[in-house]
This record gives structure tokens, sequence and C-alpha cells, in this order.
């Protein structure tokens, strides 16, 4: 009978020691199946980060901010999307570097004296360098007619000419380019209406400017720029 009894004994001790081996191995898958996962969300979280941190929106909603159209100095707003307007791209693009290029902000704007002569009207569009050091500008500007409301007036004028090379301004000096149309007549194309203001983008930069046009109109379908050159006509 004792012997009997050792044996069931250690049957039990035999049978809890496999259960609890079992237990164990069982606990073990669990929490490798947890981290398992856990590891697979953290993977799968962290192209989200990076696409957020490039500008699409993040779980909090937050975006990078747009940049926004310049709005002419005197308050006008162009129109969004109005084809009249000049983008700045129309500006010629410069070779210069940023930090010798005039800029808007180290710059004044006015319209020169009106030449009429042979049906033509030329205007010097003329920049001042109103900084503290020399600057340069070459090519273009982009140059649109709006009105006070920032609504386009016709389209932007096309380039004439070659583009010319680079023009240096001390503090004080001013360079010009030379807008041009045909007096009302000389063609069968309509007029435009009378504009409000002269909407430019100086050559090579992405700052506008304005100035008060005068009422200048454009006829005969005519609206160019030539390049800029030193100094401003007499």
């Amino acid at each position: 009978m004792s012997l009997t009894f050792k044996t069931l004994g250690r049957g039990r001790r035999v049978a809890a020691g496999s259960l609890i081996a079992v237990t164990a191995l069982t606990l073990s898958a669990c929490q490798n199946g947890t981290d398992n996962s856990a590891s697979r969300s953290s993977s799968a979280a962290a192209p989200a980060t990076a696409t957020a941190a490039n500008g699409t929106p993040s779980a909090g909603g937050a975006t990078q901010s747009a940049g926004h159209a310049p709005r002419p100095s005197n308050g006008a707003k162009p129109s969004g999307g109005a084809k009249g307007v000049p983008n700045a791209s129309q500006a010629n693009p410069s070779a210069m570097t940023d930090s010798d290029r005039c800029t808007a902000a180290n710059m004044s704007l006015r319209l020169g004296r009106t030449d009429i002569g042979a049906g033509n009207i030329r205007i010097p569009l003329i920049f001042t360098n109103k900084g503290k050091k020399a600057c340069s500008l070459r090519g273009f500007p982009g140059v649109s007619l709006i009105q006070r409301d920032g609504s386009a007036v016709g389209t932007p004028a096309t380039r004439e000419g070659d583009a010319g090379g680079s023009v240096r301004l001390q503090p004080g000096q001013s360079a010009s380019a030379l807008l041009h149309t045909v007096n009302e007549g000389v063609s069968d194309t309509p007029c435009w209406s009378n504009s409000q203001i002269v909407f430019v983008y100086p050559p090579g930069s992405k700052e506008s400017m304005t100035t008060g046009s005068g009422g200048l109109r454009v006829c005969g379908g005519t609206f160019t720029v030539s390049t800029l050159t030193t100094g401003v006509p007499s």
C-alpha cells in the first residue's frame, strides 16, 4: 500500500509539472504576440509621422502653411486667378544672388513722363534704389494693369526687345523699363478700360510693387514692356 501511494504521488507531481510548463509556454506566447503587435503598430506609425513632417495633415489636422500671393503696396488686392494679373514667374529670372538683387522692399516705383509720337505711347516705369547699399537688376519686370479693387484690366504686358545686361544701382540711383501701347484709332482692336494701378514684379522677384497708373489705357491690343536700363529717359 505504501509503494502504491508513492507511485501515485510521483504521477501527480509529474502532471503538475507538465501543467506548469504548458502554462508558462502559453504565457510566453501571449507576451510575444503582444510585443510583436506593438512593434508592428510602431512600424506602421513611422511613415505617417514622416509624411506629416512633409506637409500632409497630421493626426491633429495641422498642415504646412501655404504661401500667399503678394498684395499691392497701396492695399489693392489682385483678384485670385485673374489672367490679367502677372505671376512672379513672368518677371525675368536672374542669375544674381539674392543678397545682391534689388528687392521690392528696398526700391520705390513710379511712372515717368509719357512720350507720345507717331501713334505710339511710351511711359517709363522707374525703379529707384532707396536702400543703403548698391544692388542689381537684370531683365524684364512682370507688369499688368488693375483696378483699385484688384480686378485685372486686359492681360499682362508682353516682352519687347532683348533681355539686356545687369543694371547696378547705387543708393538713390534709378533704372527704367518702357511700357508701350498705341493711340486709340491706330487699330480696329478695341481699347481696354482705363486702369488705376500698375502692378509690378521686379525682375527675379516674388514680391510685388504698385504705383498709380494715371488712368493709363491700352489700345490696339498692344501692351509691352522693355528690359531695364540705367537711368530715366529725359
